[in-house]
């Protein structure tokens, strides 16, 4: 009688984390194609990905979004080793995911979009100052530009974990853009709001030259994010 019911308690513990497992990786795909139908990064492009179980998530490479289904989507762990039964290759930039996820333990999902502005103002080398005080919405100063390397390597990995040390989101040399957070959702949410920024500060360049606000205002700022939206009730 005893062994029947941790048995049978045994069986609902692995359900429950079967079901759990299934739902991050639908949340995956389902981030994916919300990245992909929105524009934010056009066809088979960009990739996505949300920690789990001491490893992560991840979009598997070259499939359209449309067609993944949860058991296309790649388990890593955190070593780099490709565990689970997944047949499907990861994406081929998994490294710089796993990367981000070990400079940055508070964080458990991580967007990279190819998108539009973005990348223009990548491709030209530049950052994104504080010409705007949005910019504080990736945690710093300004949205930094990491150098470029080639994709899928090591030494671009090792870019973009220096890049988001101390920022939840910069743009890649000659590449794209990523974003991280504290879950898909908002992840999703802040590749958007760099993409919004990019444009904006591509078309003020083409005026002339933007007024960049001061480090102390920014530092105001910053200060203000912290209360910033639904973070503190009682104001």
């Amino acid at each position: 009688m005893a062994k029947a019911k941790s048995e049978a308690k045994a069986k609902k513990k692995v359900g429950a984390k079967s079901d759990a497992e299934k739902h991050a990786r639908r949340a995956v795909i389902d981030t994916a194609l919300a990245m992909s139908r929105s524009g934010l990064s056009p066809g088979r492009s960009g990739n996505v990905s949300c920690r789990w179980n001491g490893g992560m998530l991840i979009t598997p490479s070259g499939m359209e979004y449309e067609t993944l289904k949860p058991r296309d989507i790649v388990f890593i762990s955190a070593k780099g080793v490709l565990a689970g039964k997944s047949l499907r290759k990861p994406s081929s930039e998994w490294r710089f995911h796993l990367a981000a996820y070990n400079a940055r333990p508070d964080m458990n999902a991580v967007v990279h979009a190819h998108s539009l502005n973005a990348t223009v103002l990548a491709c030209v080398h530049k950052s994104i100052p504080a010409f705007h005080y949005m910019v504080a919405v990736a945690g710093g100063k300004d949205i930094p530009l990491v150098p470029y390397d080639t994709f899928g390597t090591d030494e671009l990995a090792a870019h973009v974990a220096a890049g988001l040390a101390q920022r939840n989101a910069c743009l890649m040399a000659n590449h794209g853009q990523i974003a991280i957070g504290k879950d898909l959702c908002s992840a999703l949410e802040l590749a958007h709001e760099v993409e919004v920024l990019a444009e904006q500060y591509a078309k003020a360049l083409a005026l002339g030259e933007p007024h960049i606000l001061s480090d102390e205002e920014m530092t105001r700022v910053l200060e203000r994010f912290k209360t910033y939206g639904q973070r503190a009730q009682n104001m």
